[in-house]
């Protein structure tokens, strides 16, 4: 390597600085969310003005232009909108709608399937993991003392159902990060994304249901479910439908957003002030990813001007032979930057521009590298001990959730890093062949 291209290299040292503020910060404080992302990232960038060259007028520029990247800026309009989506259906009853409707309907010795299939089924429809979990935290671990169920069974079905949606859902900041930076179509990314993990969807689910079979008997749940209740579901159902058509995001978000608020006037006699405050509330929900990614796009520019990022692409593609492995390379380094971080949207929006460049080359689609981030990224998540998810669910059973029993009862998660494994070596993952491809691009 020159020593030119050894100083380029040295140009990623700012990011390695943030995930080590971020990462060390979380091991002193035994949480890893003890500090905000947004301020441990400022470290990195101060530390990019002090070790970049050019002038600070200069490096000031490039920043700003990062930060006002069209994709940052898309990303973070659409991070409040799903923030004010997200606030206003649970204000309105939405989650809890969902949540009792699937619970009165469950028998104990369907639990496990039922948590695993109500988790999966809300966090397709709210975007977010984190909030899965602590909805039906307490619940599927109540669920799993009065059953006799095992608690690492139905945890372990809550966190593979929570990261269902997460790695699916439009208004997942995953998908977000992972479809913006890509610059491909959500629907797309979902339809792709969708081909492998709805099998291993299915197979864990079954799986569920045959390892609950030997549930104890309990008496039967006295809450009932009306149709007022039920109807709060619509906005989360509609929300879905419209996506899936292929629907702009803006769009189907703001119409999510008037539906909540409407159901909220007529079922809760909601005001326009207090639909106002709960859509402010979205939006502020927002700020630490909202900061967090205008900073790593400001972050990145200036990382990229100096030459770090086609340096790190450089030492990525010597080990790569093709585009196989070149997605393996891409899963790989997204999931190191998520185990040195603990979240995953921050790992995919890090390890993007390098996983841009990698698809150009190799004449990927982008909608499957941005199916492989965000698959990648939320398998990661799902295990690392240290995560959010699973340190909520832990707290949840008051640490009568054993971590590798977690482990091995999740069957999704490992269900579906076999099924993107295949996808990758036997999947359609190269664009049209009239399109140029790449020189020096092996079949492998």
């Amino acid at each position: 390597m020159t020593t030119q291209n050894k100083n380029s290299l040295l140009s990623i040292i700012p990011f390695l600085i943030f995930i080590l503020v971020f990462l060390g910060a979380g091991v002193y404080y035994g949480d890893f969310y003890a500090m905000p992302s947004p301020i441990a990232i400022i470290v990195g960038i101060i530390s990019a003005f002090i070790m970049l060259k050019g002038s600070i007028k200069d490096k000031m520029s490039t920043f700003m232009e990062g930060c006002g990247d069209r994709n940052i800026l898309t990303m973070c309009i659409i991070y409040i909108l799903a923030g004010a989506f997200a606030t206003v259906s649970k204000a309105i009853g939405s989650v809890d709608a969902i949540v009792n409707i699937g619970i009165n309907n469950l028998s104990p010795e369907y639990y496990p399937a039922g948590i695993f299939f109500i988790a999966s089924f809300l966090s397709l429809a709210s975007g977010t993991s984190v909030g899965t979990v602590v909805a039906l935290g307490p619940i599927a671990i109540g669920l799993s003392n009065a059953g006799g169920c095992d608690i690492n069974v139905v945890g372990a079905a809550l966190l593979g159902g929570a990261m269902f949606g997460d790695n699916l859902s439009i208004i997942s900041d995953t998908t977000i990060a992972a479809t913006q930076i890509l610059g491909c179509d959500m629907r797309d990314k979902f339809k792709n994304n969708l081909g492998f993990a709805l099998p291993a969807a299915i197979l864990a689910f079954f799986i569920y249901i045959y390892v609950g079979a030997g549930s104890r008997e309990v008496l039967p749940t006295t809450a009932s479910v009306n149709l007022s209740s039920a109807i709060l579901v619509v906005p989360y159902l509609v929300v879905i439908l419209l996506a899936f058509l292929g629907l702009d995001v803006f769009l189907v978000l703001v119409i999510g957003v008037v539906l909540s608020g409407l159901f909220g006037f007529i079922y809760h006699g909601f005001s326009f002030l207090e639909f106002s405050k709960k859509v402010y509330e979205g939006f502020t929900s927002m700020t630490e990813i909202f900061l967090l990614s205008l900073f790593t796009g400001g972050l990145a520019a200036m990382v990229e001007k100096a030459g770090g990022i086609e340096s790190l692409l450089n030492l990525i593609k010597n080990k790569i032979k093709g585009p196989k492995s070149a997605l393996l390379g891409i899963g790989s380094f997204v999931g190191i930057t998520d185990l040195a971080t603990a979240n995953n949207t921050i790992s995919i929006i890090i390890s993007g521009k390098v996983s841009k460049k990698i698809t150009e080359e190799y004449n990927i689609r982008p909608r499957v590298t941005s199916s492989i981030l965000d698959t990648f990224s939320c398998i990661v998540q799902g295990i690392i001990p240290y995560g959010a998810q699973v340190l909520i669910l832990i707290g949840y059973s008051k640490n009568s959730i054993d971590y590798p029993e977690l482990l091995k009862n999740s069957f999704y998660l490992i269900l579906l890093f076999i099924a993107v494994l295949i996808y990758i070596f036997v999947g359609d993952i190269k664009e049209n062949k009239s399109k140029s491809a790449p020189l020096n691009v092996s079949k492998n």
